[in-house]
């Protein structure tokens, strides 16, 4: 199994309005992916955030190997959603990928 998670910082321009609209976005976005991607095992989005945190949303995805990973991002169904809802409203992305 590997673990992919990413973290975002959304970009400062954005209203705290307009923030928790995109955060739904990305949740509802990401999160439809399930079932639809093959070796994705689960995948949710963390968006409600302590003060004390430095990044805006999370995304926690278990897949069932390295190759599923790989292949999920290029999946045109994941590339869609990171085009429209993630890319444009985010100015800082961290990623950390292992295996369980």
């Amino acid at each position: 199994m590997t673990k992919h998670i990413i973290l975002w910082t959304l970009k400062d321009e954005l209203s705290a309005e307009e923030k928790a609209a995109v955060k739904a976005g990305i949740k509802e976005g990401l999160e439809g992916l399930a079932g639809k991607i093959p070796g994705l095992e689960s995948i949710y989005v963390q968006t409600d955030c302590l003060p004390s945190s430095t990044a805006d949303l999370m995304l926690d995805c278990t897949f069932s190997d390295e190759a599923a990973l790989k292949a999920y991002s290029v999946h045109p169904a994941h590339v869609a959603v990171a085009d429209s809802k993630v890319r444009p409203y985010t100015k800082v992305r961290s990623c950390l990928d292992f295996t369980i």
